[in-house]
């Protein structure tokens, strides 16, 4: 199953353009946007894209002020 992979080393998935390969095709998928430079995650408010849609969520913050992990220390 795909969760063994994790556990067996096991990484099925191969860039065609390097080599480096991956347990899970979605990550191939990801990986593959370095070589192509794919920006499929386009910021509504400013036009800017990213590669990865965690990348979008961060980038949005800087247009809202969110900062949801505040040190315990300085606030």
């Amino acid at each position: 199953t795909r969760h063994q992979r994790i556990h067996s080393g096991e990484r099925p998935h191969a860039c065609p353009n390097c080599g480096r390969s991956f347990g899970r095709r979605s990550h191939l998928i990801q990986h593959r946007r370095v070589h192509t430079g794919e920006r499929p995650h386009r910021c509504g408010r400013c036009g800017k894209s990213f590669r990865q849609s965690t990348q979008l969520v961060q980038h949005r913050r800087s247009h809202t002020g969110e900062r949801p992990h505040v040190c315990a220390e300085c606030g």
